[in-house]
């Protein structure tokens, strides 16, 4: 019997979260959505892929044999992903991880609870991908790389190996990361970032190659 599950919210990380569901299901019949559940009352009652937003996170209360993916944020508001999740209150084993089936991840990679894989994606040999993170299409992390918690990653980035991206960091559509670097907590990279030098934490950087532009405060 498939598994039940709850999206949240009713944004951009959510719906590809669907439609890699619906992906799944044409493999294998995995998951049953029951729907897109949102903070925002003006979302209720909309419909993505045939499946509507239920309602608020009431929703995640009632339905307590259903799983949850929960992958709020967006490049101006990713540091406030993990306050969200938290306060949804959601016990680790309800927490789901979907990950898409054209993704190719090393059997020796590990990958983290309520994390979401979309398509073409790459995680190589020792990597490790923490918990609450998004990858988008089309990115390669590469050997021996360490992914905290709550990351964000546009489609297209390449991480080349050795690499360590603390928590909390979003790092943009078409950014590139020599081996070896340390992205401090926090930061975000910008879009098309030739990353060549560590970058500290609690920053924006980006350029080619990439530099700090300004403290986020």
């Amino acid at each position: 019997m498939p598994n039940k599950i709850i999206l949240f919210p009713f944004g951009g990380n959510a719906r590809e979260a669907l439609s890699t569901i619906i992906d799944i299901n044409a493999i294998k019949k995995t998951w049953k959505v029951i729907g897109f559940v949102d903070d925002d009352q003006s979302n209720h009652g909309k419909e993505f892929a045939g499946v509507k937003v239920i309602g608020g996170r009431e929703f995640i209360r009632k339905h307590k044999d259903a799983y949850v993916l929960a992958v709020p944020g967006n490049p101006t508001s990713f540091l406030n992903r993990q306050r969200i999740v938290e306060e949804l209150n959601v016990g680790q084993k309800r927490l789901a991880t979907i990950i898409h089936p054209s993704a190719v991840i090393s059997k020796e990679a590990k990958i983290g609870f309520n994390t979401l894989i979309m398509p073409n994606v790459v995680v190589s040999c020792s990597t490790e991908v923490g918990n609450h993170c998004v990858i988008l299409p089309n990115t390669t992390i590469s050997h021996d790389c360490k992914i905290g918690d709550y990351c964000s990653f546009g489609s297209n980035v390449s991480v080349a190996g050795y690499c360590q991206i603390d928590v909390s960091c979003y790092i943009g559509t078409g950014a590139s990361l020599r081996d070896r670097l340390r992205i401090g907590a926090r930061t975000q990279i910008g879009m098309g970032a030739n990353v060549v030098n560590n970058i500290p934490s609690n920053v924006i950087a980006y350029g080619n190659p990439a530099k700090v532009i300004r403290k986020i405060s």
